[in-house]
C-alpha cells in the first residue's frame, strides 16, 4: 500500500484503514483483470496453437482435478461457488491433499458446512477456509503453475479447462487472492446468525456506514423510526459491538460489507 503525509498512521507510514485495505484489493483485482484480457489477446494471435481440451464429463473432470491435486507439492487453491458435480469432486479432492501442502479453500455461503470446517483439523495438509459472496469461478489452481478453471454461468454447463500458461494461471491466483482477501473465516461465517446474512441487514449497515440519520434511513426502508433502531441494536448485540463504529469495523471484518 501507498503511504501519504496525509495517511492516519502519520507521515511515512502505511496506511492500513480498511478503506486504503480495499483500494489496495481493488487495484490488485483491476490488474488480474488486465493480465487476462491480455493472455486471451495474446492466445487470439496465435491462431496455430490448439486451445486446451475443455472437459465436460464429471469422470473426466475428476480425474483432471485429481491430478493437479496429487501432483501438488507446496500449495492449493480451490473456489466452490455452488453445489453440484464439481462440489462433490472438489470435497472428494480435499480429503486426499498430499502432506504438508498449503490447502486454501474459497467456497459460496451456500456451500459452508461443518463438514468443511473439521478440515482444519484434519492431518496432513494445512486447511485454511474462507467464504466469500464474490463473484468467482469454480478453480483448482496447484503450485500456482497449472489450473483448471470451469465455464462461466451460461456456458455449457459442467465444461471445464486446464490452463498450463504461466501467465493465465497467475492471473487467476490474483484474482483468488484479491476474492480471499475480503473473504470471512469459515468459523465466523458458521457462527454468524442468519439475521447478519439478510439482505436487510446488509442494507442497514450501509446506511450506518453512510451516516445516515436514523429519521432518514427509516424514511428510505419503510419503516417506524423505533423499528429502525429495534435493527441496529439487534445487529450490534450479534455483531458483539458497543457502537455503531465498532459494528462497521466487525461487519468489514467479517465480509458482510466491502469497505
Amino acid at each position: 500500500m501507498t503511504s501519504a503525509a496525509g495517511s492516519p498512521n502519520g507521515p511515512g507510514q502505511e496506511d492500513t484503514t480498511p478503506a486504503a485495505h480495499a483500494a489496495h484489493v481493488e487495484k490488485t483485482l483491476l490488474q488480474a483483470r488486465e493480465l487476462i484480457e491480455s493472455t486471451v489477446s495474446l492466445y487470439r494471435r496465435r491462431p496455430d496453437q490448439s486451445p486446451p481440451a475443455p472437459h465436460t464429463d464429471v469422470t473426466a473432470l475428476g480425474e483432471a482435478v485429481e491430478q493437479l491435486v496429487v501432483g501438488a507439492r507446496h500449495s492449493v487453491c480451490i473456489a466452490i461457488t455452488g453445489t453440484g458435480a464439481f462440489e462433490q469432486i472438489a470435497r472428494e479432492a480435499l480429503t486426499a491433499m498430499p502432506v504438508g501442502t498449503v490447502v486454501r479453500v474459497l467456497c459460496a455461503p451456500g456451500v459452508a458446512d461443518c463438514a468443511l470446517a473439521k478440515l482444519a483439523h484434519a492431518p496432513g495438509a494445512r486447511y485454511e477456509i474462507r467464504v466469500s459472496e464474490a463473484d468467482l469461478r469454480d478453480i483448482v489452481i496447484s503450485d500456482g503453475a497449472a489450473a483448471l478453471v470451469r465455464a462461466a454461468s451460461g456456458n455449457a454447463k459442467g465444461q471445464a479447462t486446464l490452463v498450463n500458461d504461466r501467465a493465465a494461471v497467475r492471473a487467476l491466483e490474483l484474482l483468488f487472492a484479491g476474492a480471499w482477501s475480503l473473504g470471512r473465516k469459515l468459523d465466523d461465517h458458521l457462527a454468524l446468525s442468519p439475521r447478519l446474512l439478510g439482505e436487510l441487514t446488509r442494507i442497514i449497515l450501509e446506511r450506518l456506514r453512510s451516516g445516515s440519520t436514523d429519521e432518514a434511513a427509516a424514511r428510505d426502508l419503510n419503516m417506524s423510526l423505533r423499528t429502525y433502531r429495534r435493527h441496529v441494536a439487534e445487529i450490534m448485540r450479534e455483531l458483539g459491538a458497543s457502537s455503531r463504529f465498532q459494528a462497521g469495523v466487525r461487519a468489514v471484518e467479517l465480509g458482510l460489507l466491502f469497505d
